[in-house]
């Protein structure tokens, strides 16, 4: 094994082992390689891209309307500029069938990632993959990476709580959500993500029997990280929060100098 793939396994076994429920590891989503330094400098223990926020920075919509190869460009940037373990965020795998997950998942690996989000989300809004053709590109995932050698963490994002608006939220819904998290578990996912959900009882519901760890995003004040690990969360991400905040800030900080005169 060469010394480049040596050390990106231990970053992939080091990623795995970050995921503890209860005391969960925090990622401040990033969009290029200067933000993961940033964010690195801060004290991260690894760092996570985010879709919206890279296909902003790059002037695109999200939805997987940035091409695949500036995808990947963008993702060497960040993984040789710094030290920590990477995951990206690649929406539905930019493919839907089996066979372009595979090569796609591939090439995340081979430009330096040891994990993935994949969602169940079908592109366009038009609706999701069901259980049965998902749990396919999730086992062609979890093949891409046996065959690259590099234990990836596959992140399964189910979009079951954003199809529906947070009053609809409730058990059902969580039921139906253990179930997808018990069929990608034994695709070879990783950990399951739960875009949208907010409600703590709720929260704790899934985590208290989900088989896999559980991955929240955090899209206002509550429940804060410290809540989320008392209700069993073994990750926390941001999502498109850090990039609109920073973008704020510039937007205020042009203004003023701008209007200095």
């Amino acid at each position: 094994m060469s010394v480049v793939k040596s050390t990106l396994r231990e970053k992939a076994e080091q990623f795995h082992q970050y995921h503890v429920k209860g005391n969960p590891l925090i990622l401040v989503n990033v969009w290029d390689a200067g933000s993961a330094q940033t964010i690195q400098s801060a004290g991260a223990a690894a760092i996570a891209t985010g879709s919206w926020s890279v296909a902003a920075a790059h002037g695109e919509q999200d939805g997987e309307a940035l091409p695949f190869p500036l995808v990947l460009a963008n993702l060497a940037r960040i993984t040789s500029s710094i030290d920590l373990p990477v995951t990206i965020d690649i929406e539905g795998g930019y493919g839907r069938s089996v066979s372009e997950v595979k090569q796609n998942v591939i090439l995340v690996i081979e430009h330096g990632a040891v994990g993935i989000n994949i969602e169940d989300q079908l592109n366009a809004d038009e609706g999701m993959y069901s259980v049965e053709e998902q749990v396919l590109r999730l086992g062609a995932a979890r093949e891409a990476a046996e065959q690259t050698g590099i234990p990836l963490f596959i992140n399964a994002r189910t979009d079951l709580f954003l199809q529906h608006a947070a009053e609809q939220h409730n058990d059902a819904l969580v039921h139906e959500a253990l179930t997808r998290s018990k069929a990608y578990g034994e695709a070879g996912a990783s950990g399951l993500f739960v875009p949208g959900l907010q409600d703590q009882r709720l929260i704790q519901e899934l985590c208290e029997h989900s088989p896999l760890p559980v991955n929240v995003m955090v899209t206002a004040q509550e429940p804060s990280p410290g809540q989320l690990a008392a209700l069993g969360v073994a990750r926390i991400s941001y999502g498109p929060y850090p990039y609109l905040q920073v973008m704020e800030h510039l937007r205020v900080l042009g203004r003023s100098i701008l209007t200095a005169l």
